[in-house]
């Protein structure tokens, strides 16, 4: 018994100290080359987690292109960008969409209002209350509950409304619980300190109450925000061979941008 109990605690410490190691590959890197994505498990659930700091990374929100058609997809707009010198280091869906892919929600690009806020009642997870907004102003950034956000009258270059809050204060939203058993792959979004923004994705359906826990828990997000779920969730990281194909195609997509290397 005693043998045992020293071999669960030395497996024990092996497991905390590769956790550690994991969650420091989440901070944005601090090096050229070094990846910004870590794949990590929370209470049984695989994820991959990025990071990115909005002093130094170009993070962006795409919609249509110059023709003003919808980009659709991670190649389209990869291919893009190329086009411009422009390389597209990682990419994610951003948030929830109609039928015709324009946002359900408010939507800023560039610093133009595309879509206006939407603080009506209905069915589904956007209508969820408190939803929010993930927005970017230059090197800063937030996630807010949308009646806050519209409050402050904060300024947003890129900003998108989606729904539910997963956390709120550092508290999983209200109407999250325990014992819920829907599972579906699950992607969103928080901020640190102002400027470091983390977007996380399942790798295996999961619940929304073990996806709150990913960001209250692991990531230590006092706010984050859900984007979307099944489906709808996808992934472009070049840096982990990763690219998700989505049929049919999406509506808003979050990109992070660099210059192309000459």
């Amino acid at each position: 018994m005693f043998e045992a109990g020293l071999k669960k605690r030395a497996i024990s410490s092996f497991l905390r100290m590769l956790a550690t190691a994991a969650l420091a590959l989440l901070s944005p890197p601090a090096i050229a080359g070094a990846s910004p994505c870590a794949e990590v498990e929370e209470s049984g659930v695989a994820y991959t987690v990025c990071g990115f700091d909005t002093r130094k990374s170009d993070i962006r929100l795409f919609l249509r292109d110059e023709k003003g058609e919808t980009y659709g997809d991670f190649s389209r707009l990869a291919s893009a960008l190329a086009s411009k010198g422009e390389t597209l280091v990682f990419a994610m869906n951003a948030g929830m969409y109609a039928e015709d892919r324009a946002p359900v929600g408010l939507y800023i690009e560039n610093g133009r209002t595309l879509n206006g806020a939407n603080t009506r009642h209905g069915p589904g997870n956007f209508h969820m209350k408190p939803n929010g907004v993930f927005w970017i102003d230059g090197a800063r950034a937030g996630v807010s509950e949308t009646a806050r956000f519209l409050k402050s009258r904060q300024r947003a270059q890129f900003a998108t409304q989606s729904g539910p809050m997963l956390v709120i204060g550092g508290r999983i939203h209200p109407r999250i619980h325990e014992d819920g058993m829907s599972e579906k792959f699950r992607n969103g979004v928080c901020v640190q300190d102002g400027h470091i923004a983390r977007f996380a994705i399942s790798n295996r359906p999961a619940t929304f109450y073990e996806f709150a826990r990913l960001f209250r828990d692991r990531l230590h997000c006092q706010d984050a925000l859900f984007l979307d779920g099944g489906s709808a969730s996808g992934l472009y990281a070049p840096s982990l061979s990763r690219h998700d194909r989505f049929m049919p195609t999406m509506g808003p997509i979050i990109g992070v941008v660099e210059k192309a290397a000459r």
